[in-house]
């Protein structure tokens, strides 16, 4: 089955999530994409590296013996190791980039400088090249060399967690990379606009994004308020939101429901049909917008008290009939057996050699005619290594003797 990106070979020399996930994006549509590891480290997310995360989350991920972090990033890969800090590898990695389509890396400008891999330097071996960097902080900048994560970066530079964060709430415990995730959707974005610049130009050129860069175009609604009057958005806790059909509301058996009616008056008598409350629809504090915001915290009592009569399975129906803007707040179970979710090809399967039959998050762009598959799992570790340096024309003299030099 045609894939689309058949002949295209992508270097990528990046590790945790960021770096790797866009590869993957790649690798998905057919992209050679041969994932570079450290000869005895490895990539941080191999088994080691999901021990050390569900430590520092004190337990909180969910035991599994399937390493779905690592097949996620790096199924339809291949993968080798190279040792970066040994001088004698940088000639092997010139090798292969003399004839890549693409060199992924997620090194810091020092790091691009201690190992002689600045855009200009790879530019020079390979003019058609796509450089793409990704990075906690982008490449200028005094915090360019700073040590960037999700964590650190996505969430707290760039005023997502601050909008995020209600009244009187301490800072929370956000996702595991979230924001990896989505910069490496914007990586992927760049690198295919990149290609398909050079189909029409015959030039390659450097793509940059970064953790921060990409946070700040997530939250941009918030952020373009501050440039436009130089105000920072007040936090407010779900009683104080002057809409109150745009807000959240438990029900009795402790569950949620989320409302996103931003037409109130559209929907206020839908609303109103599905509560059943006498007088509510007609009663001159909500019949219509303006009113309802001067009233809004006596409304969300009402509204409040309601939901609370009622369990989720109950509300469902009702709401649903009344065809309101609305969902549950679906717990991970619900997620993974969700009828829209399954019906529109959210998850994918494939058989693997230690795991057997496996499930993981499939790729989120739907192509009708070249589809994304999983083609192969993600490397064991190293598990190509000489099949790529023989390709790349290394004899099994010059792999032992590599070997024996530390480089792989």
């Amino acid at each position: 089955m045609l894939k689309g990106l058949e002949g295209i070979k992508v270097i990528e020399a990046a590790s945790n999530v960021a770096g790797p996930l866009a590869g993957r994006m790649l690798a998905d549509r057919g992209a050679d994409v041969i994932h570079i590891e450290h000869p005895s480290k490895g990539d941080l997310s191999r088994d080691a590296g999901r021990i050390v995360i569900d430590m520092l989350m004190g337990g909180r991920s969910i035991e599994t013996k399937v390493n779905h972090h690592w097949e996620f990033n790096n199924c339809n890969k291949r993968g080798m190791t190279m040792d970066m800090n040994n001088e004698k590898t940088r000639e092997v990695l010139y090798r292969m980039l003399k004839t890549a389509d693409v060199f992924i890396s997620n090194y810091r400008p020092r790091e691009l400088a201690k190992f002689k891999l600045e855009y200009e330097t790879v530019k020079e071996l390979n003019p058609r090249i796509i450089y793409a960097n990704i990075s906690g902080y982008g490449i200028n900048g005094p915090d360019r060399n700073l040590p960037g994560y999700d964590f650190n970066v996505f969430w707290t530079r760039t005023g997502i967690m601050h909008v995020l964060t209600t009244k009187d709430q301490e800072p929370f415990t956000t996702p595991i990379a979230f924001g990896d995730r989505t910069t490496a959707l914007t990586l992927a974005y760049g690198i295919m606009s990149a290609l398909f610049i050079r189909e029409r130009t015959g030039v390659g050129q450097a793509v940059y994004t970064s953790l921060q860069q990409t946070g700040v175009f997530v939250n941009a609604y918030d952020v373009c308020a501050s440039l436009a009057t130089g105000q920072d958005r007040q936090s407010a806790g779900r009683r104080d939101l002057a809409n109150v059909l745009l807000n959240s509301y438990k029900t009795r058996d402790g569950r949620w429901v989320r409302f996103a009616i931003n037409q109130p008056d559209l929907y206020w008598s839908k609303l109103c049909r599905a509560l059943k409350i006498d007088g509510l629809e007609t009663d001159p504090r909500f019949s219509s917008f303006i009113p309802r915001l001067e009233h809004h915290a006596e409304l969300f009592d009402i509204l409040e008290k309601a939901f609370l009569s009622k369990t989720l399975s109950e509300w469902k129906p009702l709401l649903d009939e009344a065809g309101l803007p609305w969902a549950p707040v679906l717990t991970l179970p619900e997620v993974i057996a969700d009828e829209q979710a399954r019906a529109n090809g959210f998850f994918i399967d494939y058989d693997h050699p230690t795991y057997g039959h496996v499930e993981i998050v499939a790729n989120p762009v739907t192509l009708s005619e070249t589809p994304a598959v999983v083609r192969m799992p993600a490397p064991e570790f190293g598990q190509h290594t000489e099949e790529i340096l023989l390709e790349y024309g290394y004899t099994w003299e010059d792999i032992g003797q590599m070997k024996d030099d530390g480089v792989i």
